[in-house]
């Protein structure tokens, strides 16, 4: 299936990486989304409208707001409601960055639409936006060791061994947002 991707300028690309605020979450398999949009941007500032870090990028002609919401992760529906507000970007050209219990870790994948695997941010955001058909990049975490409960497991750093997938992910990652902003990629 083709995403239809706008290439002509007329409508940007609102890519979101989920995360935490605060020191206490860098770095933790939580907020992988949020470190991503580090490889493509670097002139992040608060936009107090929209409750959210923003940075405004171009890939060829077409414009590209990356945001990282202040919210809480599980309250980021509100924030990618108002981002697509503002910058007037439909449910179809919001790209939702975001770790993924159920692929392995290095994975890297896009989806349109479909169902949330209980991540609670999706969930929140399709409950605000309206819909369930906005693009995801899932970023692999694995699942928890033994019995722990994934509710701990994705707010753990990332082990010695795991770091070295890390920047990989984030450039994989990168890869898919600048090809759906260039009308390149399909999901």
């Amino acid at each position: 299936m083709m995403v239809p991707v706008n290439t002509n300028g007329a409508s940007p690309l609102l890519v979101v990486g989920l995360g935490n605020p605060g020191a206490d979450y860098e770095g933790t398999r939580h907020n992988i989304g949020a470190a991503v949009l580090d490889e493509l941007g670097d002139h992040f500032s608060v936009n107090k409208k929209v409750n959210a870090h923003v940075d405004e990028i171009r890939v060829g002609d077409r414009k590209v707001v990356l945001a990282k919401p202040r919210s809480f992760m599980n309250l980021s529906g509100g924030p990618v409601k108002a981002l697509a507000g503002y910058f007037k970007v439909k449910p179809a050209q919001v790209v939702v960055i975001h770790d993924e219990l159920d692929l392995d870790l290095g994975t890297v994948k896009l989806k349109k639409g479909g169902g949330l695997n209980g991540h609670n941010g999706l969930k929140d955001i399709a409950k605000s936006l309206g819909t369930q058909d906005f693009l995801r990049i899932q970023m692999g975490i694995g699942r928890p060791p033994g019995r722990m409960a994934p509710a701990s497991f994705v707010l753990k750093r990332f082990s010695k061994a795991e770091q070295a997938e890390v920047p990989v992910m984030f450039a994989d990652a990168a890869d898919l947002v600048t090809g759906l902003a260039a009308g390149t990629v399909t999901a």
